[in-house]
């Protein structure tokens, strides 16, 4: 079963910043599909929760520097 979550990234300023971001949780295993948008300050992700977690794709953002919501 595929998990969809929107969660705010308050802190993207630029193309650069989704890029980032979008680039490190597609080397998750288990991510599916990443959409960031620095304008709407949000990641959507689609990920099956057999292979990873929501906690492990928060802790990859924050890793990268940004701040989840």
């Amino acid at each position: 079963m595929i998990e969809s979550v929107v969660l705010t990234v308050t802190d993207m300023k630029c193309g650069g910043c989704e890029t980032n971001i979008t680039g490190k949780l597609e080397a998750i295993n288990g991510v599916i599909s990443v959409k960031a948008s620095f304008k709407e300050k949000e990641v959507s992700v689609e990920y099956d929760p057999e292979k990873t977690t929501l906690d492990t794709i928060k802790d990859t953002i924050t890793s990268a520097g940004f701040t989840v919501k």
